[in-house]
């Protein structure tokens, strides 16, 4: 029994307003940023940027590079980052902007490689750092922060001035990258204050055409002077230990139009005093975000632990509701600094509600702290490689949702999808996933699509699909392909790539639903295709039965005489493709490794033995891989390259236990009556003790890890603390380790009354306190320049 799903298209709304807010570019350049009621434009055009943040000072500077080139690769347009106070200026008086703490410097690293940037200069920033950014011996003078105290505003002028200097000629008058400026963060009842702020930091020097404030929780900003930007996190650590998963976490797995998320940072301000409504200034300001959840850091009473699916799902769905700026926190993980006179992470000593690791703030990231890839990086690039084609068009679209909705949302029954349309066209959104529990699947399966003024009605797909559990996708309808109207397809459209001067979309397959696509008879004169059925059925030009991979090109004559191609790949490979300007042309990658495009030359970040790439449309010369000539091999309408020899397999690390465990701490309680995590001494006297050498000739970048169980683990070099970890049930990665030191890994175990949330499946093993492994990762950086 077919189960159809209709949805209308309204007639496109009346064009938005313009020119209603303060928010204008430097006078003559070349592409103007503008805001209208429902989108972004640049340079005349809409504009969908993606931003993820990056935290400068909690990464070594001379990783910063590569890192932006690694996110630079994964989609991301605009780097943010806060401007944490306290890492500048923990001493009154000695501000430091040198080394790990260059602002100026990875701005400009920021513009040399054509990625804006948004400073977010506080003062008050939150990001789990200690006092929320603002340092000790600002508090110790008994002012009132976050207000207009004149005893607070006085150091934070000369706060303002000091970022302002080091800005100085970045900005977008002099060729910069710095796009927009956020105030503050989460500050939910002081307009005024906000207004203080961007006030001040104008007469500091500090120029953008944005300026931004978070807007979750019913914040009331002053009007029309920032654009508020909003989040959703699949997870977080700063809900109760005993609390499951809490609806404001639920809900942004269902397409709806509702902006806000009071659930963010709650348990720092009191969720029921509400500002403005969102809803009521949406036809104002465009669904901008900056925090949708890359990952979630892990604090001692609760740690969430997130999967790729988690995240991508998320992503895709707030482009569905409407979303036309994808901002994620985090996008790469990182490490705090360790102050001269304390530890610089948010816990219970410093007042706040939870305790977080001492270093580690990795936050499950896409990057990770020490720049590892997780699987989330490349869900994440597939949607962004859809966003840097066809984003100008989706941010003008606006979202239409389905009649028959959700009935709420513990309604795990009905199918949740959406459409963002204009008159003539659009772009079909499907979730099925969310985390903790999971959607069934929906058999036979179609959807009805009217577009408005009897343009076009479409039923798609021709024969009903089964919609899998754990599902999400974007199909296209009625998409201009070089002269070729693709009605639909049962794919997601990743990029375009031009091969011998035909225009080639490649879509992504979904596993568990054929591919069929459907070509406009009346724009095509032939088609032909490696595999399957092609039929003509009412009009469309139907093929059905291919099989997604490398090799499945659909060549298309158009009507009027040019040439287009629609590549399907399996979903597997789809998500290793990476776009860029590749030895002189814009070239389709694959590879299973990480990519950088660095200029004259590709680098690979792989493993030590055997990689391999392969290119789309193929090099005219020969590939030089590290010095050696590399001869391609055919792989479908793709040139694969392989290089090296040899497995892998990780190699193993010298374990040796010093110490067995003994009994776990006592339970303890802090802040909010949440756990604590336990005293330093109990690492001396009740921890498991573990031997790690490092060998002298380890391989710069190479990471450990450790596998693990347990309640929370620190490992020392000497007595210098190097890494920290509370226990969710994944591996434990140690980086930036120096060769030939002697490691030692603490490990304690949990108590059986402790107040703290692990991931179900890793909850008895919390309980202990053993590391089962340890080994090596031994990455390698190839470079790949043409012959």
């Amino acid at each position: 029994m077919t189960r159809p799903h209709p949805l209308r298209i309204p007639t496109p709304s009346a064009p938005p307003p313009t020119g209603h807010l303060p928010f204008t570019d430097a006078p003559g350049v070349p592409d103007p940023i503008e805001v209208t009621g429902r989108w972004l434009a640049r340079g005349g055009r809409p504009w969908f940027p993606v931003s993820g943040e990056f935290h400068y000072t909690r990464c070594p500077a001379a990783e910063w590079e590569e890192e932006l080139l690694k996110m630079k690769a994964g989609g991301v347009t605009a780097v943010a980052s806060y401007v944490i106070w306290i890492h500048h200026e923990e001493i009154e008086g000695r501000v430091r902007f040198d080394g790990d703490h260059d602002l100026r410097r990875f701005t400009e690293l920021c513009a040399r490689h054509g990625l804006d940037f948004i400073p977010r200069i506080g003062p008050w920033s939150h990001a789990e750092v200690r006092n929320g950014g603002l340092p000790d011996w600002l508090l110790a003078r008994g002012c009132a922060p976050r207000t207009d105290d004149p005893a607070y505003l006085a150091p934070v002028r000369d706060w303002f001035a000091a970022i302002a200097q080091q800005l100085r000629g970045l900005d977008r008058a002099h060729g910069g990258p710095i796009v927009a400026i956020q105030i503050e963060n989460e500050l939910y009842d002081q307009p005024g204050h906000l207004l203080t702020l961007k006030r001040m930091a104008q007469a500091a020097g500090l120029s953008a055409p944005l300026w931004t404030s978070t807007a979750w929780g019913g914040v009331r900003l002053p009007p029309g002077e920032l654009l508020p930007l909003y989040g959703g996190y699949p997870e977080a650590f700063w809900t109760e230990a005993d609390g499951g998963w809490p609806d404001t976490f639920r809900k942004h797995f269902f397409f709806t139009h509702q902006r806000d998320d009071e659930g963010i940072g709650a348990d720092l301000r009191p969720t029921t005093v509400r500002g403005t409504d969102p809803d009521a200034t949406a036809d104002r300001f465009p669904w901008a975000t900056c925090e949708l959840g890359g990952g979630m850091a892990v604090a001692y009473h609760r740690r969430p632990r997130l999967d790729a699916a988690d995240i991508g799902a998320l992503g895709l769905t707030k482009i569905g509701c409407g979303s036309v700026w994808q901002g994620y926190y985090m996008f790469h993980g990182g490490t705090n600094p360790l102050g001269e006179r304390s530890t610089l992470q948010e816990s219970h000593a410093t007042g706040y509600p939870n305790d977080l690791p001492v270093l580690t703030y990795d936050f499950q990231a896409p990057l990770g702290e020490y720049g590892q890839y997780r699987p989330s990086y490349d869900e994440l690039r597939l949607q962004h490689l859809l966003l840097a084609d066809y984003g100008h068009l989706i941010a003008p679209m606006e979202s239409v949702l389905p009649e028959r909705l959700p009935e709420g949302q513990l309604d795990r029954d009905t199918l949740r999808w959406a459409v963002r349309a204009d008159g003539d066209s659009g772009f079909l959104f499907v979730n099925n996933h969310q985390p903790h529990e999971p959607l069934p699947d929906h058999p036979d399966t179609s959807f009805t699509v009217e577009f408005p003024g009897g343009a076009q009605t479409l039923t798609l797909p021709a024969t009903p699909v089964t919609v899998p559990a754990g599902a999400y996708f974007c199909w296209p309808l009625r998409l201009d392909i070089a002269g070729v109207r693709l009605d639909w397809a049962t794919a997601q459209p990743v990029c375009t790539v031009d091969v011998d001067g035909r225009t080639v979309l490649v879509l992504a397959a979904t596993d568990g639903i054929a591919p069929e696509l459907a070509l406009d008879a009346h724009t095509v004169a032939s088609v032909g295709a490696p595999s399957g059925d092609i039929a003509e059925v009412g009009g469309r030009i139907l093929v059905t039965g291919l099989r997604p991979g490398t090799d499945a090109l659909v060549e298309v004559e158009t009507a009027e005489g040019g040439r287009a191609g629609l590549l399907v790949l399996d979903a597997a490979t789809a998500r290793t493709a990476y776009r860029g300007v590749a030895w002189g042309a814009e070239r389709l990658l694959l590879s299973a490794d990480g990519i950088v495009f660095g200029g004259e030359e590709v680098r690979v970040h792989g493993a030590a033995g055997q990689t391999s790439f392969a290119v789309l449309p193929a090099p005219e010369s020969a590939l030089v891989v590290d010095g050696e000539t590399v001869p391609p091999e055919a792989d479908g309408v793709f040139a694969r390259y392989r290089v090296g020899s040899g497995g892998d397999e990780p190699l193993r690390a010298s374990l040796t236990l010093v110490r067995p465990p003994g009994s776990a701490p006592e339970p303890a309680t802090g802040v909010l009556g949440r756990a604590s995590a336990p005293a330093d001494k109990y690492y001396d006297t009740v921890a498991a003790e573990y031997r790690v050498d490092v060998p002298k000739d380890l391989p710069q970048g190479a990471v450990l890890r450790l596998h693990w169980s347990g309640d929370a683990g620190r490992a020392h070099v000497g007595e210098t603390l190097v890494a920290d970890q509370f226990f969710s049930g994944r591996a434990w990665d140690i980086g930036r380790l120096p060769a030939g030191a002697a490691l030692r890994v603490r490990v304690l175990p949990l108590h059986a009354d402790a107040r703290v949330h692990v991931p179900r499946e890793a909850a008895d093993a919390a309980r202990s306190a053993v590391v089962t492994r340890a080994e090596w990762i031994l990455g390698r950086v190839r470079a790949v320049r043409a012959g």
